[in-house]
């Protein structure tokens, strides 16, 4: 059985949840962070040292960081299809997931900092303006990439690539402002909310 820290809100649990829902791994999951059991405490300082969720506990290890997480449980328990042992095939993978995490990632930070989570940090128009437009060019960058592949980011088959970018799309069509039209995108969330760990765990929990 995992134990997963974290609370079930934070997009980077839900990537280990949803993980653990495509694979069929038991786990018991614990409110941990804002609004529930503090990070700062001394024992979950002792499981990561950077008061940051998510954290699993797999019998006696324990790992944080929620990519790492989701590349342990797939290599331990999953199958090759969700994250391939052929190294360029795998490395296509890891590549999307990295990209997702350093560029994708910082670009929607601004504009979902400003338009949900209302932060009076996060608004001058301008600066929202110039967020939009680069969360948007990054966008585009996946609808090419999914049109290329013709059904799933790192290829034609659901990976675990899709996990985090599958979380990312879900951010980019529940945030509230003037989106470009990306076809391709649209079509790839649909294809994603047909499966039952998204609709659970990736997609608010709304089918």
């Amino acid at each position: 059985m995992i134990r997963i820290l974290g609370r079930a809100t934070s997009i980077n649990v839900r990537k280990v949840l949803w993980t653990c829902a495509e694979i069929g791994i038991s786990f018991e999951q614990e409110d941990w962070g804002t609004g529930f059991e503090s990070t700062q405490t001394p024992e979950f300082l002792a499981l990561n040292p950077n008061a940051m969720m998510p954290v699993i506990q797999d019998g006696d290890f324990t790992l944080w960081e929620s990519n790492s997480i989701i590349r342990y449980l797939a290599t331990r328990y999953g199958d090759t299809a969700l994250y391939p042992v052929e190294a360029r095939a795998r490395a296509k993978v890891d590549q999307w997931i990295d990209w997702q995490a350093s560029d994708l990632n910082r670009s929607w930070s601004y504009a979902f900092m400003s338009l949900v989570r209302h932060s009076p940090l996060h608004q001058d128009a301008q600066a929202l303006m110039a967020g939009c437009a680069e969360w948007s060019r990054y966008m585009r960058i996946l609808d090419r990439q999914l049109e290329s592949t013709g059904g799933y980011v790192a290829g034609d088959q659901f990976s675990l690539a899709d996990i985090p970018i599958g979380l990312s799309v879900n951010r980019w069509f529940e945030t509230p402002f003037d989106r470009p039209g990306l076809p391709v995108v649209s079509s790839y969330y649909e294809r994603l909310s047909q499966r039952a760990g998204f609709c659970r765990y990736g997609r608010n929990g709304v089918p």
